[in-house]
Parts: C-alpha cells; structure tokens; sequence
C-alpha cells in the first residue's frame, strides 16, 4: 500500500525547500560581501564604525579569544573605528537576577585589554550607563511585530525550550534592544556568525522602517546606515570534551587560567581509542578539535601537527598541545595579572568609555527626537 501525500504536506515541504533555497542564497551574499569590505578595510578603513560585544556571564575563554576577540583587535589594528559593548542589560533577559554583576563586568574589561583592545582607540561601554540607548528601544519597538519577534532564532529557540513556560518582555524584545544596540552609534559594520545573520536582518529592517516613516526627504541620506554583516572565518573551537564550550560544563579553558590549571584541563581532554593521529573532522571530532586548536596557538595545518605527533597518541597531542597554548598565552595572561592589580584603572577604562558613548548616544537620541517631531 503506498503512502499518500497531502496537498498540505507538498506545501509544506516546497516552502521549506524555498526558505533553504533563500538561506543558502542569502548566506553566499552575505559572504561575498564580507569580502568585499575585508578589501575595502584593507584599502581604507576610515568609512567603517563597528559594533561588537558580550554578555557578563562568565569569564572569557580561549573560544572566545579565536571566535571573537583576537578578530577584533587586528580590525581595531587596521583603523576601524570600534565599539565594544558590556551587555550588562542582557544579563537578565533570562535569569531572575545577575548575581556577581560587578565582578564580572570588570573581569569582561581586564580580559579585553589583556588581549590587545586599546580603549583610546575603542570605546568599551555598559548598557546600563546608557540611558538614551535604551530608550531607543520605546521608538523600535513599534516598528516591528510580536510574529516577527517570535521568528527571531534566539527568541524562536528559548520559546520551544521552555516547554510553554512564559519568557520574559526583555529577552521576547531581546532582537530590537540588539537593534538599539547597533543603530544608537550608527554602526555599519558587525561582526557575526551565520547563525546570527537573522539578528542583523532584523536591525537593518529596524533601520528602513523608521527611515520610511520617519526620516528625511533624501533616500540617499537615511538616519540610520543599513549595517553589514562581517563574517567570520574562525575554525569553532569546542570545550574539552567534544562539545559546545560552556562554563557549567567545565570544559572551557579561561582566558585567566594558569599555565598548571590550563595543563590539567588539557589531560582531561576527550581523545578516542585510535593512538595513531590524524585530522580527519568527521570521523574523529574530538581528536581534530584539539588538533584544529593545537594548530591555531602555534600558526599551523592541524594535520601537519597530527603528522608529526603520529603514533604519539592522545597523550603525545595533549602535551603539544598544552606546550603551544600555554605559550600562546603567556604574554595575555602576564598583562592581564598586572592589570588585575589595577581595579582603578579598569573602572577608569569603562568610565571613559561611557562617557564616550553617552556622548554619542545623547546626539543619535536627539536626531530621533527630531524627526519624530517630538522636540518641544
């Protein structure tokens, strides 16, 4: 007996084919785009102001050095005008409260400027110090839907995993703060993920639909700039044991680590039973995200390192790898001892920095205001 397809099966399916269709087209857009603007940055970076940031959840870690953070300081090197923001505000989108705030907002500073973000060059900002930020989020809000909401990736996923539970008005808004966040310093350049190209969407629809309702008569001269994504190029760098890197997990390895508790880590690490090592991603995850890591810390092919370690072993690759991460670093870990000494200057740092952004926030809140017609 054969099975029968609906009519309503059939749609289904061709509308799901279509929407991968038009990701699959999207994402090759987005990354010839990125590019393009990698040559343009190269060229001249002055037309570029980028906006970028991390939620104070914990400390930073070597995935975040190689996803992110390294990424941001060689665009920072290149001239790019950088933005760096404390998302301190985020912190509660899903949780009851934000327990050790302080602490680690500072740590999140200590860590950027150990790694190489210069905040005479890059303004390093708090949400929560930025009241006409966030109060461009009342204005946001009204040009965007609940449905639309809903779609969002972020908002999509916490609402199927919380079995029905209800989330809460800040993190079901979580995509149009992101928003505020972008267009409050008129950034056009963000660096993302491909998973996060739906967020930047939804920033850049956020943009068009208050420039079509309320911007000026010149299309050629929008209020807000329509921001691109910067794609990254970064290998994913897994925790310890073969999965997603994640504090609760212990599988990650801090950024203010020891070299010794760095070490212990590594020898916890999850190989597989095969002694002799090779780099092959799909049939030895676990084996090639060491290997993909070991390659990173000292500049090399992953399977130029799984060649020389050979018949090594798990125990051979885990100590080259310790050797070439703990050297990779020691320069960031020996600044960032030295500027855990100086809370002074870290809180100065982000003082600074605030005031900077306010300063910049206060003029695009004002220029809203205006075009609203609401300055009396």
């Amino acid at each position: 007996m054969t099975e029968q397809v609906t009519a309503t099966e059939v749609d289904t399916e061709a509308a799901d084919a279509l929407a991968a269709s038009t990701s699959e087209a999207s994402l090759r857009r987005s990354e010839e785009r990125s590019r393009a603007i990698e040559d343009q940055i190269a060229k001249d970076p002055s037309g570029f102001r980028m906006l970028t940031g991390d939620r104070p959840t914990g400390h930073l870690h070597i995935g975040h050095y190689f996803g992110s953070l390294a990424n941001r300081v060689r665009l920072q090197d290149d001239g790019v005008e950088t933005f760096v923001l404390v998302a301190d505000y985020q912190v509660i989108a899903d949780r009851d409260g934000v327990g050790e705030i302080g602490d680690r907002v500072r740590s999140l500073v200590t860590d950027y400027l150990a790694v190489g973000i210069d905040p005479e060059r890059t303004t390093i900002f708090a949400h929560s110090a930025i009241p006409a930020l966030n109060q461009l989020m009342l204005p946001f809000l009204s040009l965007v839907t609940d449905s639309e909401l809903y779609r969002n990736p972020t908002v999509k996923a916490e609402h199927e995993a919380t079995a029905g539970r209800p989330m809460s008005g800040l993190l079901l808004t979580y995509p149009v703060h992101q928003a505020a966040d972008i267009l409050f310093c008129k950034a056009n350049l963000v660096p993302v993920g491909k998973d996060q190209l739906p967020h930047l969407e939804q920033t850049r629809v956020v943009a068009r639909r208050f420039d079509e309702r309320y911007g000026r008569v010149d299309p050629a001269r929008p209020i807000f700039p329509q921001a691109d994504a910067l794609l990254s190029s970064g290998s994913l760098i897994l925790g310890m044991d073969g999965t997603k890197m994640s504090k609760s997990k212990g599988n990650t390895i801090e950024l203010r680590m020891t070299a010794d508790e760095t070490a212990k880590i590594i020898k916890r690490a999850v190989t597989d039973s095969d002694r002799h090592i090779t780099f092959d991603p799909v049939n030895r995850p676990t084996v090639a995200n060491l290997l993909t890591l070991a390659g990173l810390c000292a500049d090399r092919d992953p399977a130029a390192v799984a060649e020389e370690i050979g018949d090594g072993g798990g125990g051979g690759l885990k100590k080259y790898l310790t050797e070439v991460l703990n050297e990779k670093f020691a320069p960031i870990r020996a600044r960032r001892a030295e500027l855990e000494a100086e809370r002074g200057h870290i809180e100065q740092v982000l003082r600074a920095g605030n005031e900077r952004a306010n300063a910049v926030a206060d003029a695009t809140l004002a220029e809203v205001r205006q075009a609203m017609g609401m300055v009396y």
